[in-house]
């Protein structure tokens, strides 16, 4: 079974927020951690849209609403969010991007469009390494794959 790219496809964007803040709220509760106002705003800013964000915007956005303007505040609430998982670092942008998939344990794809920047995720598994690593006796702990190209919108206009 093939997973529809929710990014790149219409979806219910609402009940994405939605969805990805309980899921948020509960695994912190569970793990005792806090969710504190800023880290929640950080992660409400990442989750309007699909694109990643550089840190900097994210300080932009919550200096412009009073909750923070030093570059620390921004650093620490996305340090926070990757750690917990709800978050993913897009290295090819030095950017973040809302994981789709928080709370549960998985290997991000990123599908990077190089035109609107809107980043889609699959869970990639290890399936292309796994061989390789083995015979070579290495033990994978963690994959993260980066495409670019275009998204189907782009891709059309072009």
């Amino acid at each position: 079974m093939t997973e529809k790219i929710q990014s790149f496809a219409p979806h219910d964007h609402g009940s994405c927020i939605h969805s990805a803040m309980n899921v948020a709220e509960e695994t912190c509760a569970a793990r005792k951690v806090q969710l504190t106002p800023v880290r929640r705003r950080v992660l409400e800013i990442l989750l309007e849209s699909h694109a990643a964000m550089g840190a900097y915007d994210v300080l932009a956005r919550l200096d412009a609403e009073g909750l923070g303007s030093k570059p620390p505040v921004a650093y620490r609430a996305l340090a926070f969010l990757v750690e917990q998982g709800f978050v993913h670092r897009i290295e090819r942008l030095n950017a973040f991007v809302a994981c789709n998939h928080p709370g549960t344990s998985h290997d991000p794809a990123f599908m990077i469009c190089r035109s609107c920047h809107k980043v889609a995720e699959a869970d990639a598994g290890n399936a292309v390494l796994n061989s390789p690593a083995s015979q070579s006796g290495f033990t994978i702990e963690q994959t993260v794959i980066e495409a670019e190209g275009l998204c189907p919108l782009c891709k059309e206009s072009a």
